[in-house]
């Protein structure tokens, strides 16, 4: 964790083991940031309530850097791109392709992990007694579904935008690993299995990616 930020006081995140935390997370490992990481078991509101005195929400991830404190996870890799002039890993207004890399940003969490927290809030996170398989399964086949325009706009790419890795493949990467650890990926089309392995062969999504692993109860359903 080497420091590209020297100025400025070690950046705080709050991470669970795969939980979306994991987005900011490789986001900093992959930009070299110093950062100072607290692990937790999910959900910490229960399991750690005193992380409820800082996120009122109980929300993972939580972010500091300085007076900034952010709760989104798609919104603090944008944060690093922008904040110290990370270009590397990210598109200036200037480009061509900054809309459609905004678009993918915005698209990991609105159009595709939002129908897979409800899929796993009325399954794999519910009490047995409380749990509805045809909502989990409906919001299951929503998110197969929301995928077509990825594999179409997967073809002959090896990222999403820009010939080069950005937060933007973070972010969608983050949705479709989730949706791995759910059992969704067998009915992932070619294009997006590829450049979901692609992905995570990336030497910082391997580092990140086993961190809290001690502390999770939640290391993907059975295959």
């Amino acid at each position: 964790m080497t420091s590209n930020a020297s100025n400025q006081s070690k950046m705080k995140l709050w991470h669970c083991h795969n939980a979306r935390s994991l987005r900011p997370l490789w986001a900093l490992e992959e930009m070299g940031f110093d950062y100072e990481l607290t692990s937790l078991p999910f959900p910490p509101r229960f399991l750690k309530k005193e992380y409820l005195d800082l996120n009122p929400l109980g929300t993972i991830p939580y972010f500091i850097d300085g007076e900034t404190h952010m709760t989104e996870s798609s919104a603090i890799g944008l944060y690093l791109v922008e904040r110290y002039q990370r270009y590397d890993f990210g598109l200036e207004a200037s480009h061509p392709e900054y809309g459609d890399y905004l678009n993918w940003q915005f698209h990991s969490d609105a159009t595709l992990t939002f129908p897979q927290t409800i899929s796993l809030r009325y399954d794999l996170f519910a009490k047995p007694e409380q749990r509805v398989p045809q909502v989990a399964e409906d919001y299951r086949k929503w998110f197969i579904a929301r995928l077509v325009r990825l594999n179409n706009h997967l073809k002959n790419r090896e990222f999403l935008c820009a010939n080069k890795f950005t937060v933007a493949d973070i972010t969608i990467t983050y949705a479709l690993y989730l949706g791995e650890l759910l059992g969704f990926d067998k009915e992932y089309q070619p294009h997006v299995h590829d450049y979901l392995q692609r992905m995570k062969a990336r030497d910082a999504f391997q580092k990140v990616v086993v961190i809290g692993e001690e502390q999770s109860n939640f290391k993907g359903v059975n295959k």
